[in-house]
């Protein structure tokens, strides 16, 4: 399996100087199986890269693929409405995500592009796309296993462990630590894994202080699920928006001394298992 950053960026784009080695684009991830499965988590504004990239890959050639969605919020779709395979209609994509009271994954998607907030609809869109809410078990997805939990986050969000050939990776993204249910379905995902993909957004004094209840977690959090279940390497993920490359180093260093196998996420890191 491998997996490839296409936006590490938390809640909003961060197109600035300071910014450019870790990347300034809002969360997207692309799995391969080794069956040669796509598989896509989050479409935040890295998509759009992502999207330019198969295009290129495929040359005329028809994609399907597969797309997580931990949640709602915009820094997790923004980039569906730049993502140039959906404009093609000999492309197939399935959407998965959990259900919402007011409306379906489907409409929730549409919301962004609806009037007055972008110039087309996605009706402009002529992939051939389906969507699909899920739960907590297994879900076969070609050759890759898909298991998710509820996280503590305002709206809700899934994380995700993705399975294929033998490997594990646990996707963890806006979860903030202090919901029990939450905390521990984290660490029963994350049993065993060979990576840890972990929301490390802010410190402990800043969710103990004004960010509180903002939905995110740290990387001291990310390092104890990685030593109490066990896990083999720990990505710090879903950056700052304040916090620019000095600061990203600077936080990868401080869990480097404490879990050796750590490194922050930058656009472009490729990880193979």
């Amino acid at each position: 399996m491998r997996i490839k950053f296409w936006g590490v960026r938390g809640s909003t784009p961060t197109p600035q100087a300071d910014n450019l080695r870790y990347g300034g684009n809002t969360p997207c991830l692309e799995f391969r199986s080794d069956g040669g499965s796509l598989l896509i988590a989050d479409c935040g504004s890295g998509l759009r890269m992502l999207g330019k990239s198969l295009m290129r890959e495929f040359s005329g050639r028809p994609i399907r693929g597969h797309v997580l969605l931990s949640h709602y919020h915009w820094d997790h779709i923004q980039g569906l409405p730049f993502f140039e395979p959906l404009y093609d209609k000999t492309n197939q994509f399935h959407f998965y995500s959990y259900s919402l009271s007011g409306a379906t994954l489907e409409e929730a998607l549409q919301g962004q592009m609806s009037d007055p907030y972008f110039p087309v609809d996605m009706s402009a869109m002529h992939a051939v796309c389906t969507f699909t809410e899920i739960h907590e078990g297994p879900l076969q997805l070609e050759d890759f296993v898909i298991r998710a939990c509820r996280v503590n986050h305002p709206q809700g969000c899934l994380a995700f462990r993705i399975e294929n050939n033998g490997k594990a990776v646990l996707y963890a993204t806006d979860h903030e630590p202090g919901d029990p249910s939450s905390d521990r379905g984290v660490r029963e995902l994350a049993r065993g894994t060979d990576l840890l993909i972990y929301d490390s957004q802010y410190t402990w004094d800043q969710i103990r202080g004004p960010k509180h209840g903002w939905g995110h977690s740290t990387w001291e959090e990310g390092m104890q699920v990685c030593q109490e279940a066990g896990v083999k390497q720990f990505v710090l993920f879903h950056h700052d928006p304040d916090r620019n490359d000095a600061a990203v180093d600077q936080l990868q260093e401080i869990a480097r001394a404490r879990f050796p196998n750590s490194c922050a996420a930058y656009e472009g890191l490729e990880i193979t298992l």
